[in-house]
């Protein structure tokens, strides 16, 4: 009738021993059963709480402490919450964006916005129609043909961040922060590691305040603070003139920060 180091058990209906594990288990799907008021987040923060109250107290009290702890995460807001991300590309037209007159760079095809310079070469910039503050934006890129030197300008054309080829420095400065007048202030790492040329790319940039921050097919690469950062502008996607390139971008996502 007694368990390890002479602690005793309840009996399960079916008479065998009911283990810690059991009961655990049981904890979580309570926690599982109010996504009404509990995120993906809380749910993971109450399992692992029911998980240390297990250990402390052999299980005997979780009955108690899990309606606490479910009412206190329910209501306490958590700094870690993912904004929730909304297409700003339908994948069919350009609405949504300011298309430049006369536009012969950004066309949409197959779910994709093709980039490419004319035959004059010159650049030219597809901005947002809807101004951001605090924000996160999310896309896919693929470099194609010729030297590629893009960016996303953010909330103003004085500073990006970079994909491709940098014309100053002649080599790749893809996900680093171009800032006028500063030139490349920080580079972002492990760039040759994650980069695929020929292939699709996923990039996340969240500029919060004077804080950009950058990640790379999921990883982290980059954090500087602009102190000229401005505080609300638009978003743009940048096409450098002076050179034949071609660059495609898909599934863009953003969301205002609070």
């Amino acid at each position: 009738m007694c368990g390890r180091f002479g602690k005793k058990y309840k009996r399960s209906p079916a008479g065998k021993r009911r283990d810690k594990n059991e009961k655990k288990t049981s904890a979580w799907q309570e926690a599982e059963a109010f996504p009404e008021i509990l995120s993906a987040n809380r749910v993971r923060m109450v399992r692992d709480l029911c998980g240390c109250c297990a250990i402390l107290d052999g299980m005997k009290s979780i009955n108690f402490f899990f309606p606490v702890l479910l009412a206190a995460f329910a209501l306490t807001p958590l700094s870690a919450e993912e904004p929730k991300l909304e297409s700003i590309f339908n994948g069919k037209d350009l609405s949504g964006w300011d298309v430049p007159k006369d536009n012969i760079w950004f066309a949409v095809k197959d779910g994709t916005i093709m980039v490419k310079n004319g035959p004059k070469k010159r650049g030219q910039t597809l901005w947002t129609s809807k101004q951001y503050s605090d924000f996160v934006i999310e896309f896919d890129f693929r470099m194609g043909k010729g030297t590629v030197d893009s960016g996303i300008y953010l909330r103003n054309s004085r500073e990006q961040i970079q994909i491709g080829i940098s014309g100053s420095l002649k080599r790749d400065m893809t996900a680093s922060p171009y800032i006028s007048g500063k030139g490349y202030p920080v580079e972002a790492k492990r760039i040759k590691e994650l980069l695929k040329p020929s292939d699709w790319n996923t990039m996340r940039i969240e500029a919060k305040g004077k804080d950009y921050t950058v990640w790379l097919a999921g990883e982290k690469v980059m954090n500087y603070t602009s102190s000229s950062a401005i505080a609300k502008g638009k978003i743009g996607i940048q096409l450098h003139g002076n050179r034949e390139m071609e660059i495609d971008f898909r599934n863009i996502k953003a969301a205002e920060l609070k």
